[in-house]
């Protein structure tokens, strides 16, 4: 079971999916604490971005259009508060004057010694002070004047908000990537047999293919572009099995069917020959061989679906039909054939024809194997029809092969060509009924079960 389990492509399909899933997180959160590690300035440079943007949008104008105040979010506004010697910004107008600033003092003198509208958009290395600074700057229009706000952040400040936040990021990455990869690996299955649904179905469906279905066919709707060559191999080799099938079938009825007549004639002319020496025997084998040829014919006609003709059939009568007809060879070997039934037994869904073949192969298996002044009882009940000799009974070690076509008893006494039981198992199986016997202790019940 294990073993079977460890193969199995969803096993597969699940162990890769999520080794990869979590070699990747694994991957990308080593990467990112490396970005942040070595080249701090990445991070610094996107905060001070969003910051700029942030004085940027916060800007209030009086009727003239020129600023007159900043309006920052708590957090923000905190950090100028407590580190004004860290971070701090102004906001210009065209010829470089302050305007606003986040210092309590007024500082005219500018941050970089290049021109406003050439620093636009950039971030720029300063030394304001004699401390060294990132400078960033970007354009803000109101009306026709154009206004600029600089935000300086010192080296300090950023990496110190660098470490704030690359410190909690390997114990973060560490419980993300379990949780994720455990939700991941708990909900995959759903997805692998989601994907794995259209071949699910197709292997049942090959189940279900034996020679009285191999018409049918594995559909490949919603089978993988991979696999779908092998569905349209395997039925292809259907095609060719199913023709290969009907070319025997077809042989098997032709011959059985020609040997019928010549069969007949040739007994016909020993019957009218007086002086043909051991006339009994030869009659006695040409009526073996033109029932081995019968034989032959049913089976080729219970092995084929569309032979079966179903309606609703009284099992009582069919027995009782099977028991007339074999009431002759009965009476040859003084052997008493009975019905047990009630008239109200319910129909069943059966073809008439192959019903009583299968009856009277039963029954007449059952005579031939009976003892002189034995009886052979035909029981019929809700669900099922036995045949009960009192012959010897079957060897135990001859069970498995009593329904194998020619196969024949090594002390068999009577004349057959071991193909009787075989059309009985054609026939339940194509009825989707159960053949089954049982040694008594005298005799031998074969059931078929409906």
């Amino acid at each position: 079971m294990l073993s079977q389990w460890v193969r199995s492509l969803s096993t597969r399909l699940w162990v890769t999916n999520v080794a990869a899933f979590a070699i990747s997180l694994a991957l990308l959160s080593a990467l990112a604490i490396y970005v942040l590690d070595h080249y701090p300035e990445v991070f610094g440079r996107r905060t001070q971005t969003e910051i700029v943007r942030h004085i940027a949008a916060g800007l209030k104008f009086d009727d003239a259009g020129r600023p007159v105040s900043v309006q920052l979010n708590d957090r923000i506004a905190l950090v100028f508060r407590l580190l004004p010697n860290e971070v701090k910004y102004r906001v210009l107008d065209a010829a470089g004057h302050p305007l606003l600033s986040s210092a309590a003092h007024k500082d005219d003198a500018p941050w970089l010694n290049e021109g406003l509208a050439r620093a636009a958009g950039t971030i720029v290395q300063a030394t304001i002070e004699g401390k060294e600074y990132a400078v960033a700057t970007q354009l803000v229009s109101s009306g026709e004047a154009p206004f600029y706000v600089q935000l300086a952040t010192s080296k300090q400040f950023v990496d110190v908000l660098v470490i704030s936040k690359l410190e909690p990021i390997p114990g973060t990455a560490r419980f993300v990537l379990l949780i994720a990869t455990i939700i991941f690996g708990l909900t995959l299955p759903l997805t692998i047999r989601h994907v794995l649904r259209p071949l699910r179905e197709a292997s049942s469906a090959a189940t279900q293919i034996e020679p009285r279905n191999l018409k049918t066919r594995l559909s490949t709707s919603g089978i993988p572009s991979e696999i779908k060559p092998l569905i349209d191999a395997f039925n292809e080799a259907l095609t060719r099995l199913e023709n290969g099938f009907i070319v025997q079938q077809q042989f098997l009825a032709a011959a059985a069917h020609e040997l019928q007549t010549p069969l007949t004639l040739v007994r016909g002319q020993i019957e009218l020959q007086p002086e043909i020496k051991q006339k009994e025997f030869l009659l006695r084998e040409i009526d073996l061989m033109a029932r081995h040829v019968r034989q032959l014919l049913h089976l080729a006609e219970v092995s084929e679906a569309q032979n079966y003709s179903f309606d609703q059939v009284s099992s009582v009568e069919v027995a009782r039909e099977v028991v007339d007809y074999l009431d002759g060879k009965a009476n040859s070997k003084q052997v008493t054939l009975h019905v047990e039934a009630s008239d109200t037994q319910p129909h069943v869904w059966a073809d008439r024809s192959a019903l009583f073949v299968l009856l009277k192969n039963l029954v007449e298996n059952a005579i031939n194997v009976s003892p002189v002044s034995g009886v052979v009882v035909v029981t019929i009940e809700q669900a099922s029809i036995r045949v009960e000799d009192e012959g010897p009974g079957i060897r135990f070690e001859h069970l498995p092969f009593l329904f194998d076509r020619f196969w024949r008893a090594p002390e068999s006494q009577y004349d057959g060509a071991g193909l009787g039981l075989a059309i009985c198992r054609e026939i339940a199986v194509a009825h989707q009924w159960r053949l089954t016997v049982n040694v008594l202790k005298t005799g031998t019940r074969f059931s078929v079960w409906l």
